[in-house]
């Protein structure tokens, strides 16, 4: 017994050691939208409510940093380059993803049903629009169902904005999200990355 207690003594340990130490992996963050902006300059897609991770080209890693345990087969023959994405079940299954990401020992079956959706290429040159169309093709490659790149559109102007996120918002999606077409990759908060949520 006291063997057991002093395994999982250590055990504890060492998964605290790791996330004491664990870095926050440098991720361009959105700013918020504001009226006035020239439209046209920026694609536009949902705003998933999953939980953010990025792919290192080896594992998933958290916002926060952490190892995310996925199952092995879950990023088989996934690219070697960095990928930015949400892991997503569906609209309004935050809680669910959250709480299935942060397992030490991954479920399975429940996994079978989540999606990494990309929306970035951190690090890789050139405009944001030539980066998503790289996405897109990409995924077409890799041929994987988990792995997905996320659906960018073009829109007219505020009127057609306002509808798109009346229609996402409808359906139980969170909100959009505006990327200047024109952008370089940076990290940190920037006003070429927006989030529309509604009031």
């Amino acid at each position: 017994m006291h063997q057991a207690l002093r395994a999982w003594l250590a055990l504890a340990l060492v998964c605290a050691a790791a996330w004491a130490w664990a870095q926050p992996p440098a991720l361009m963050l959105a700013e918020t939208y504001r009226p006035g902006l020239p439209l046209a300059d920026y694609w536009i897609s949902e705003k998933l409510d999953g939980v953010r991770a990025r792919w290192d080209g080896h594992r998933l890693v958290s916002c926060g940093g952490y190892t995310i345990s996925a199952p092995g087969w879950f990023t088989r023959g996934w690219p070697d380059q960095p990928l930015d994405g949400e892991l997503w079940l569906g609209r309004g299954c935050f809680d669910e993803v959250s709480g299935l990401v942060r397992r030490a020992m991954p479920d399975d079956a429940a996994w079978r049903s989540l999606r990494y959706m990309v929306f970035e290429r951190p690090g890789e040159p050139g405009p944001f629009i030539e980066r998503a169309l790289g996405l897109q093709r990409l995924a077409r490659q890799v041929r994987w169902p988990q792995l997905q790149a996320v659906s960018q559109q073009a829109i007219a102007g505020r009127e057609a904005l306002k509808r798109l996120l009346a229609e996402v918002v409808r359906e139980g999606g969170e909100g959009l999200m505006l990327h200047r077409a024109d952008a370089a990759y940076v990290t940190g908060r920037s006003r070429t990355l927006l989030k529309l949520k509604p009031v």
